[in-house]
């Protein structure tokens, strides 16, 4: 009904002005923000380049990043420049997951950012593909999975987008198939059962993840105690080309936001190196952030023609 009323006030208003031809454009602008509390503080690991291409510039990926990501209500990041000094100051592997943290300590953050560049394209059409780990300076932290913190279980559901649903699930098969594979040995270590004769259903294994896993748990009384691991608490790899749909269109939509006074609309915007890495960038962040319950209400924004 808002949306009703907001075009008949539109409409309304074309009719009473005079010379008023102009058609205004209507858009709804999404927002994102920090779902995540406990990792208010981040560090960013200049990205290494894994491509084929020995000249991708990684330090323009780097602060891409970095811009993009402190764009998000919510996030703090520590300026790209202390983290190479402390990483030269200390020295360390970053392929090392105890390492990282002990760098985490030292710049005083809740995560370090790990990424890396596994395709690129300078030339149309341009592409890019992005790998990105996350890991938490508290190895108490778990990783948190595509589709925790979406509104499972409630009216909202519904509004889940269907890409969401389907990497939340593809997720969850992943970690549950992982209890279940087989362990090499020189013999069998259950012989199979001979024909007709039924096999005992057992219970599920104590490692089973379960789709509940989706929905926070409730706060306990007392802090829970540490289960160290060295995983990734965010991992996620995303490819993106200029001459994917998808990947335009939301281009055209994010750079109707944008504001920017050079000429060429967003098929210049794309054309521009910098520009696409850094749209790259904010669509790899924003897609890891909506994934995990960080899309925040969409806004109306209404803009008149030149001609207004």
């Amino acid at each position: 009904m808002t949306l009703v009323r907001t075009w008949f006030a539109i409409a309304c208003l074309t009719l009473l002005c005079s010379g008023c031809a102009a058609i205004p454009t209507v858009r709804q602008k999404p927002s994102f923000q920090n779902p995540f509390p406990q990792l208010a503080r981040v560090a960013i690991i200049p990205f290494n380049n894994q491509s084929d291409v020995p000249t991708a510039d990684m330090d323009q990926v780097t602060l891409a990043y970095y811009g993009q990501l402190q764009s998000i209500r919510g996030f703090e990041v520590v300026p790209v420049g202390v983290v190479v000094r402390a990483l030269q100051a200390n020295g360390g592997d970053i392929n090392d997951v105890g390492q990282l943290r002990a760098l985490g300590k030292t710049l005083g953050v809740d995560a370090v950012v790990v990424g890396s560049v596994t395709d690129y394209s300078p030339y149309y059409p341009k592409r890019m593909t992005l790998a990105v780990n996350w890991y938490a300076t508290n190895p108490g932290f778990h990783p948190i999975p595509p589709g925790y913190g979406l509104p499972w279980g409630t009216a909202a559901e519904e509004y889940i987008p269907e890409s969401h649903v389907w990497e939340a699930e593809f997720a969850l098969a992943r970690e549950q198939l992982a209890t279940q594979t087989p362990v090499e040995t020189d013999e069998f270590a259950q012989p199979t059962p001979p024909e007709g004769e039924q096999v005992a259903v057992e219970g599920l294994p104590p490692d089973w993840p379960d789709p509940s896993g989706f929905i926070p748990d409730a706060p306990k009384t007392q802090p829970p105690l540490a289960m160290q691991q060295d995983r990734p608490i965010i991992s996620q790899i995303r490819s993106y080309s200029e001459n994917d749909s998808v990947f335009t269109e939301r281009a055209e939509k994010y750079y109707f936001f944008l504001d920017d006074a050079r000429n060429g609309g967003w098929q210049g915007f794309l054309d521009r190196s910098n520009d696409f890495i850094r749209f790259c960038c904010y669509s790899h962040i924003t897609e890891m952030l909506s994934l995990r319950g960080g899309a925040g209400k969409s806004q109306l924004a209404i803009r008149w023609g030149e001609s207004r």
